[in-house]
């Protein structure tokens, strides 16, 4: 079998410009941030390109975002989750709901790793709302029986909102279908009034950062 060639990177635009020569070095530098970059054979056509910028070689819309848009915590660093702002450690939360209302479930993961620690559902008729404010109230008590002073993110400013409020004010109908699910949002409510806790609640920066951690990734 022929060996496989070695390719030179060269990125115009991203964290570091400049010349590769392996792509996971490249990659450190264009994923998370918009980037323009492309292989070459030779480490001599990848320099030559270099100083002759990227007009030459690729389109004024290659690239751009590519990375961004397909970016997930789960592969970045810790120490490029920090310097893109995400506070760390950390423990993330997201719901999943098929129809509005219908199939609901959340979870929680650790945030660097995407290690899930918590699971719950499926549950009949929620929604999505329902399921963000669940898992937020879980995601408290986790970290405060574990003692662990982490913050808290999640992508919904109405399920951080409900949490403040220490009531889940969704408008649904209870019905013996979800009397479930509706059991456990009495048991969320009544832990938020009976305790009082120091972990530090954020909204995830979907619009920078990508996708939640916890995302169930259905979209």
């Amino acid at each position: 079998m022929a060996k496989k060639k070695n390719k030179f990177y060269v990125v115009w635009q991203g964290r570091v410009p400049g010349v590769y020569q392996d792509w996971d070095a490249c990659l450190e530098q264009v994923k998370g941030v918009k980037a323009r970059y492309k292989s070459f054979d030779s480490l001599a056509q990848a320099e030559c390109a270099y100083k002759e910028g990227p007009d030459k070689y690729i389109s004024s819309t290659d690239n751009h975002s590519i990375i961004k848009s397909k970016q997930t915590p789960g592969n970045l660093t810790i120490q490029e989750m920090k310097r893109m702002g995400i506070e760390l450690p950390a423990l993330a939360v997201d719901a999943a709901c098929s129809g509005n209302p219908g199939k609901m479930e959340y979870r929680g993961v650790i945030a660097d790793t995407h290690n899930e620690v918590f699971h719950r559902g499926p549950y009949d008729d929620g929604t999505n709302n329902i399921g963000e404010f669940l898992a937020l109230v879980l995601g408290l008590a986790y970290l405060q029986v574990n003692h662990l002073p982490w913050v808290l993110y999640s992508d919904s400013k109405t399920a951080i909102s409900w949490v403040k409020q220490k009531k889940c004010k969704t408008k649904i109908n209870w019905t013996a279908k979800n009397r479930k699910l509706y059991d456990d949002v009495l048991k969320a409510e009544e832990w938020l009034r009976n305790n009082t806790w120091t972990t530090t609640i954020k909204k995830w920066d979907t619009d920078h950062w990508g996708e939640i951690p916890a995302d169930f990734g259905r979209k």
